[in-house]
């Protein structure tokens, strides 16, 4: 009885999952939204190093200062880490599509035809 029950309940979960239909194709406004969101996340990332950077500054100072009033001798300070830059307010352009950035031919028409009937062994001379 209970091999049978199995055996049906996995029938019906293989039939019910082959009949499960593809998602559709993302749109150009899922596209954005995805961008829009990585440029987000990214920018969240810089906020928390920024924030990870200061709260190890302070507590560089706290030690420096409670080191040298207990008499402490510690070694100086390495300068070469780089100083905490804040990221700013998130800001986020989105790009223009291809067709708005005019990466196809210039809008005027053409007067004339690109090329002319000169050879070109007599615009570029053979080099001796």
């Amino acid at each position: 009885m209970k091999r049978s029950l199995l055996c049906l309940t996995l029938l019906l979960a293989a039939t019910a999952h082959a009949k499960l239909p593809a998602p559709p194709p993302p749109t150009e406004e899922a596209k954005a939204k995805a961008a829009e969101a990585a440029a987000k996340t990214a920018w969240a990332a810089k906020v928390d190093g920024y924030k990870l950077c200061a709260s190890m500054d302070k507590a560089a100072a706290n030690y420096f200062k409670t080191a040298a009033a207990t008499g402490k001798s510690v070694p100086p300070a390495t300068a070469n880490a780089p100083a905490c830059t804040d990221p700013g307010p998130f800001a986020y352009v989105a790009p223009k599509p291809v067709e708005a950035a005019g990466a196809h031919s210039p809008p005027e028409t053409a007067k004339s035809p690109p090329s002319t009937n000169t050879p070109a062994a007599v615009t570029t001379p053979a080099k001796k």
